[in-house]
């Protein structure tokens, strides 16, 4: 089409080139980032190239912040260190780890020095282990 014939050069030197109110069109333009039209115009395109493109994606959460936590009183302890056989130098020794169990908590009571291997252990389980003669092997111990 010729340059003199396109409607901008009909509508230049009005003042809204035929928009109506001032401003009404001004700085706008195609937003291309935006997916607009996929339910509508272009639902063609979305069967075709993206068939994923609606339902549910989710989230998952990192595995090192879920972590699931099984945790043994101190009163167990003695019920455990009857049914294993194995002994140490210092007494009888358990790995709660090897059991399943990852933390030491300190409901009840210790009769006998035991040597404990645990992954966390909370302050009061210790003490009543040491006040017993025995020794906590933690890796985080909590004092």
């Amino acid at each position: 089409m010729p340059h003199k014939l396109r409607r901008i050069r009909k509508t230049r030197g009005s003042r809204t080139q035929g928009y109506g109110r001032v401003g009404q069109h001004r700085d706008t333009g195609s937003k291309g980032y935006r997916k607009c039209g996929r339910h509508k115009a272009k639902w063609s395109y979305v069967i075709r190239y993206e068939p994923n493109h609606f339902g549910k994606n989710g989230f998952t959460s990192p595995k090192n912040i879920r972590q699931t936590i099984n945790p043994i009183n101190v009163g167990k302890l003695d019920e455990i260190a009857q049914e294993l056989t194995t002994q140490s130098e210092k007494g009888k020794y358990i790995d709660l780890e090897k059991l399943g169990y990852t933390k030491l908590l300190g409901s009840g009571q210790v009769n006998q020095p035991l040597v404990v291997k645990v992954a966390a252990c909370s302050p009061s389980a210790a003490e009543k282990i040491k006040n017993a003669g025995g020794q906590v092997l933690a890796k985080n111990e909590e004092e």
